[in-house]
């Protein structure tokens, strides 16, 4: 369970990392059309909210066992974070990206998306930060 648990807190901060921060910048610079870059951007987050939920779910379900030897997973913050990063991935999908989609506001929808974003990004990262640190550190 400890690798499980320190394989899935990577995949979760390197994905929202590699998506937000590369793959959509991409997107908007080499598509023809902020549209159909906007498009494709929706269904990567989409995507990257539900990869960001089951990674969560995971990990809540690895500090449940009885095998697990990363005391790191059962440290409060730990868990406050897992449930912050899982918290502001649906909040986007289901609270920010119908205000985009709709072209709401587009300047104040997209800064509170992206907002959440980084902070949903933050989270895996710190969580990830937290089951790799040494024994000594956590």
């Amino acid at each position: 369970m400890t690798r499980l648990a320190v394989w899935v807190a990577a995949l979760w901060c390197c994905s929202v990392g590699l998506i937000g921060f590369l793959v959509v910048p991409m997107l908007f610079a080499n598509l023809p059309t902020p549209a159909i870059a906007g498009g494709v951007a929706a269904k990567l987050f989409q995507a990257q909210t539900w990869l960001s939920v089951l990674c969560g779910l995971v990990l809540l379900l690895c500090r449940q066992s009885r095998r697990l030897t990363l005391p790191a997973l059962l440290a409060p913050e730990v868990l406050m974070l897992i449930t912050a990063g899982m918290l502001l991935a649906l909040l986007s999908e289901f609270g920010v990206a119908p205000h985009i989609v709709a072209r709401e506001n587009l300047r104040l929808w997209h800064s509170v998306g992206s907002a959440m974003f980084v902070l949903q990004w933050l989270c895996a990262t710190w969580v990830f930060w937290k089951l790799t640190a040494p024994a000594a550190a956590k």
